[in-house]
């Protein structure tokens, strides 16, 4: 048998060698190899590999070492992954990034909870789960209450994106007429009446551009006094006011595609240039006054380098690079040169064109049937609180809602003012005298965190201190009540929204919906605001169901019970006079 395979494989080895030369026949081919001297060829062929007997063992003793990395232990995994949630929210936080922090320590939370480990069986688990709560907690806390902290004041599109990068035909119908306000109008700014401003004079007869104009108009009255003042006391000419209307249509809150924000659009940089202030508080590029005065300062300085308003413009809107690059291009320091040789953004070919179109239309309204009541300025107090103060205390404390008092403090991001003693709070004409004698009731150190609410006909200190989520004995101490006070409708209450550590601790605890459950019966077990649960939870509705695991920061204990109403009411504890006038003072001293 084994002949016969030798047969076989040498008949195989034989007609491959044949088939290779004729392939060699085909195609010479000739290979260079070097020769193997004999004596290394014969030690090559006489040193046979030895192994030793199997198996193979460790002569040396030594323990064997593993060369992957070492796998942590379930709960180390878990610390370190909640680290670096943790982390990184803490570092979104401090740089603004509010959404961003949120989500972060809500995954850090939520690795704890849907760990399957329980926080309180390990020490370490323990401590890092409420290292997490309490920190977070404090960040909403000094966010401000009820979750709106992490939010910043809502903003509005910017006019000049919707118009900035379109095209429309030309009617010549109206260049006669605009030719003949250009001559006999009044303005400070050369008034250049071409197919290009034609073009948008035109759309601004539009439903759309009308309503832009209209808009724009209407607002312009608000702060047409302010603006019209600072122009004049910075030498710039009064008609850049319309440049204002291009840029925003005098929205104080308008943001563009490009991050400019503010009446006059002020990207970050150049803001900071001209001494706009940026913080997590406030943006003082959306401060109606301080905006305008460093406006004036730029487009002046402009000027001075362009000797040419229109140049001016172009630079305010593209930077003064653009323009100057342009210039060198071309040769000429002429913006319609600059216009006709496309060497400019299109945004800021038609940037000029467009302020021009606006301040033709300003100047000749009735012709073009423009018609609106200009709102009124809003004249307001104004006060330097000395430090930090949530704007719903103030509210409260003056009996206005919160959005008049956004409205005339637009450069405030947060439902706070900052900690800065040189802050200037606006309040309505005729309300600070009213601030600051009821202010001196709450103490200083306490205005960012309580609140004071006016009593409704049925409510008791219980069922006010679940809605602020604090003890009805901390209220009643707060504004000398006995504890089993009757409250009359329309009496204003301190509320002592933060009180003594032991008090105010907040534990997140985890609760599965049970059968029967709903959000309301669940939030007043734990003595918390519905609406808190549903903020907590991502909850769109207030529909839960059974087996649902809700996350509830809850102060702990059971909810406090009724207190009886007592049938006169308990006269309250007189307070010291001197501790008052201390309080006012802070206030009062600071009125401008």
């Amino acid at each position: 048998m084994n002949r016969r395979l030798h047969i076989a494989a040498g008949a195989l080895l034989l007609s491959g060698a044949l088939l290779g030369c004729e392939d060699a026949g085909k195609k010479p081919v000739q290979a260079r190899v070097p020769a193997l001297s004999p004596t290394k060829a014969t030690a090559a062929a006489q040193a046979p590999l030895e192994l030793p007997a199997l198996p193979l063992t460790n002569p040396s003793g030594r323990p064997l070492v593993s060369l992957l990395p070492q796998a942590p232990s379930g709960k180390d995994y878990l610390i370190q992954k909640v680290q670096e949630k943790f982390a990184s929210g803490e570092q979104n936080f401090k740089a603004g990034h509010l959404e961003a922090a949120r989500k972060d320590f809500d995954d850090a939370v939520d690795w704890m909870l849907e760990s399957g480990y329980d926080p309180e069986s390990d020490p370490r688990l323990s401590e890092q789960f409420h290292h997490v709560v309490d920190t977070v907690y404090a960040y909403e806390l000094q966010a401000f209450r009820a979750g709106d902290g992490f939010s910043e004041a809502p903003a509005v599109p910017a006019a000049i994106d919707e118009v900035a990068e379109m095209t429309f035909p030309v009617d010549p119908r109206l260049k006669e007429r605009a030719e003949e306000a250009a001559k006999n109008s009044s303005h400070d700014l050369p008034l250049t009446v071409n197919d290009e401003v034609l073009s948008f004079l035109n759309f601004f007869q539009t439903p759309r551009g009308r309503a832009i104009v209209e808009t724009g108009l209407r607002r312009a009255g608000r702060y047409r006094e302010m603006i019209s003042r600072v122009l004049r006391e910075e030498g710039v000419p009064q008609d850049l006011i319309y440049l204002a209307q291009a840029e925003s249509a005098f929205q104080p809150l308008a943001l563009s595609r490009a991050g400019a924000r503010g009446i006059w659009q002020f990207v970050a940089y150049r803001g900071q240039e001209y001494g706009l202030r940026h913080t997590w508080w406030i943006d003082e590029r959306q401060d109606p006054e301080k905006a305008t005065r460093a406006a004036a300062q730029h487009l002046r300085d402009l000027y001075k380098l362009f000797g040419d308003w229109y140049l001016a413009m172009a630079a305010y809107n593209c930077g003064p690079g653009n323009v100057q690059k342009g210039i060198e291009r071309t040769g000429y320091a002429d913006f319609w040169e600059l216009y006709k040789r496309k060497v400019l953004p299109r945004e800021t070919k038609n940037y000029v064109p467009i302020i021009l179109a606006l301040t033709l239309i300003a100047k000749d309204a009735e012709h073009y049937n423009v018609q609106v009541e200009p709102e009124a300025p809003i004249p307001t107090d104004v006060v330097k609180t000395g430090r930090a103060i949530d704007l719903r205390l103030v509210a409260e404390t003056i009996d206005v809602d919160v959005e008049t008092l956004r409205a005339l403090n637009p450069s405030l991001l947060r439902m706070a003012t900052p900690d800065d003693p040189s802050f200037e709070l606006h309040l309505p004409q005729g309300t600070s005298e009213k601030f600051s004698a009821e202010i001196a009731d709450i103490p200083p150190d306490k205005w960012v965190s309580w609140r004071r609410h006016r009593v409704e006909s049925g409510e008791t200190l219980t069922s006010i201190a679940r809605k602020y989520r604090v003890t009805a004995a901390a209220i009643a101490d707060a504004n000398n009540l006995q504890r089993n006070a009757a409250l009359d409708a329309g009496e204003k209450l301190i509320i002592p929204a933060t009180q003594a550590q032991s008090e105010t601790k907040r534990r997140l605890v985890s609760y599965r919906v049970r059968r029967g459950d709903t959000l309301l019966g669940i939030a007043d077990r734990f003595s918390v605001d519905s609406e808190d649960v549903r903020k907590w939870n991502h909850l769109k509705s207030n529909k839960v169901g059974r087996g649902m695991v809700l996350r509830i920061y809850t102060l702990g204990g059971a909810p406090e019970a009724s207190p009886a109403r007592a049938h006169a009411k308990p006269k309250k504890k007189t307070t010291s006079p001197a501790a008052k006038a201390s309080a006012a003072g802070t206030v009062a001293a600071n009125h401008n």
